[in-house]
């Protein structure tokens, strides 16, 4: 997995781009679980914001997070049928 620099946003500047994400994230995870790192590789994103907008779909039941960790440690992640 290649790493791609981009400059730190704050927050408060990520958050407010959650709900435009939604259908991006959804998107990407309609062809199977991924991990954070994963899923900011396929958006284009860096994993820093991308973990702000899958927390906040966990937290309202879009996503689901499932118990078997990758090798480097990550989750992945799923859609729930709220989220599909």
């Amino acid at each position: 997995m290649s790493v791609t620099t981009h400059p730190l946003r704050s927050p408060r500047e990520v958050i407010r781009e959650e709900m435009a994400m939604h259908p991006v994230i959804t998107a990407a995870l309609a062809q199977g679980p991924l991990t954070v790192p994963a899923l900011a590789e396929r958006i284009g994103h860096p994993a820093e914001e991308v973990v702000y907008w899958v927390m906040g779909m966990r937290r309202y039941g879009h996503l689901v997070e499932l118990p078997d960790e990758d090798d480097e440690g990550y989750f992945p992640y799923a859609l729930t049928t709220k989220g599909a």
